[in-house]
C-alpha cells in the first residue's frame, strides 16, 4: 500500500477545535481513509509538509486526545 498519497487536490477539513485567531489548527483529507490513508497537516503551513498515518493509528490518536489522555489541550 503507498501510504503517500497525491495531496495536490485533496479537499481538507479544519478541525472542530481551530479558531480563527490563528491558534493551534489541524486538518485532515478525509476522502483518503477508505484507500488507508489519513493525511494531516498544520493549516497555519499549507504547503508545508503533511504526516500521514492508518485510520487505525489517527482514530486511536483522536480518541486518546478526546479522552483527555494528553492532558489539556
Amino acid at each position: 500500500m503507498n501510504m503517500v498519497p497525491d495531496l495536490s487536490h485533496a479537499a481538507w477539513r479544519k478541525s472542530s477545535y481551530s479558531n480563527g485567531d490563528g491558534g493551534s489548527c489541524v486538518e485532515w483529507a478525509p476522502e483518503f481513509s477508505p484507500a488507508g490513508a489519513v493525511p494531516v497537516r498544520d493549516s497555519k503551513d499549507p504547503q508545508g509538509p503533511a504526516l500521514t498515518f492508518t485510520p487505525t493509528a489517527w482514530t486511536a490518536f483522536v480518541d486518546a486526545v478526546a479522552s483527555g489522555a494528553f492532558g489539556q489541550v
